[in-house]
């Protein structure tokens, strides 16, 4: 790890937002000067008809990275980031439903695709294998079943035996006690969210977070680092179909330069910020660039 910033980026949640993802992931390197990028390996967009592979839109993404000289961490496997959180073609949700085992072995080989194509390019720093591997409160058609984490994990290695393999903690609380043990564990940091009908604040103090920190290190000689530090919105819908006005309730510039600072705090670096997609939608749809104007300020004296 070389870069203390990055930024995650999902092609299908910048489509998601009338945006072409190609165009916004440039901006972000190019304008912003992001050169660390969290990237995703949706199995559904790259696999739609079992055992044919269509990687061009990933292969666009990390033409786009090396042109800029940016390092990316490379979500893999079958739970990646943003909604519905278990991204599956749906002949494999077909599988998903009726025949475990030839689920999993669907999935591995898929894994093992991406793996292989793509374990010789140097920018690639690290594998993120999953996503919030257990977190059963969030997503759909989830499977929590640390049996296949573990060998998914001694997969990747076998394929790859140099490159580092990270992992995310399940929730806010989680401590890692069992395996499988990657490489170095993220954190997700979120200070505004929308609850039970009120936004809510949240309480918890930057010693919490570096006592879990000491924590996971003692108990697994492992470090951590934050991989998703909110920098949009979290209302009560899609933040599509929200009012500006909703949206920047819970995420405004104020909100990312105080975010920002309390990350920075804990010295747990890289941090990943969530939500550069929705700094370019501002931007270019609405003709807001408050969001755009703080992130180039962050990344350009970094």
């Amino acid at each position: 790890m070389t870069q203390k910033f990055g930024v995650s980026f999902s092609a299908k949640y910048a489509e998601q937002l009338g945006l072409e993802p190609l165009e916004c992931l440039e901006a972000l390197l190019k304008d912003v000067g992001v050169r660390r990028l969290r990237l995703m390996s949706y199995w559904d967009l790259h696999e739609a008809t079992q055992g044919k592979y269509d990687f061009t839109l990933l292969d666009a993404q990390l033409k786009l990275a090396k042109k800029y000289k940016a390092e990316v961490s490379l979500c893999i496997g079958y739970r990646q980031p943003r909604y519905p959180e278990n991204h599956q073609p749906t002949w494999a949700e077909e599988l998903f439903h009726t025949d475990a085992t030839t689920w999993r072995l669907a999935l591995f080989a898929y894994i093992t695709e991406v793996v292989n194509r793509y374990k010789d390019n140097k920018i690639i720093v690290e594998w993120q294998l999953e996503n919030e591997a257990l977190n059963r409160n969030f997503g759909v058609n989830g499977e929590f079943d640390r049996v296949r984490l573990r060998y998914e994990k001694d997969l990747v290695k076998e394929l790859d035996p140099d490159r580092p393999i990270v992992m995310s903690t399940s929730s806010t609380f989680a401590i890692p006690f069992r395996r499988p043990r990657p490489h170095r564990y993220g954190f997700s940091i979120y200070r505004v969210q929308y609850k039970n009908d009120a936004y809510q604040w949240s309480k918890l103090p930057a010693w919490y977070f570096r006592l879990r920190a000491h924590t996971i290190h003692f108990f697994t000689r492992k470090h951590t680092f934050i991989h998703e530090l909110q920098t949009e919105p979290w209302g009560p819908k899609g933040t599509q179909d929200l009012s500006l006005k909703e949206q920047f309730k819970s995420m405004n510039s104020e909100q990312f330069r105080k975010n920002v600072a309390f990350a920075k705090s804990l010295k747990l670096y890289p941090i990943d910020f969530w939500g550069g997609e929705w700094w370019y939608w501002l931007k270019v749809r609405h003709k807001n660039d408050t969001l755009w104007k703080e992130a180039k300020r962050l990344y350009r004296k970094k």
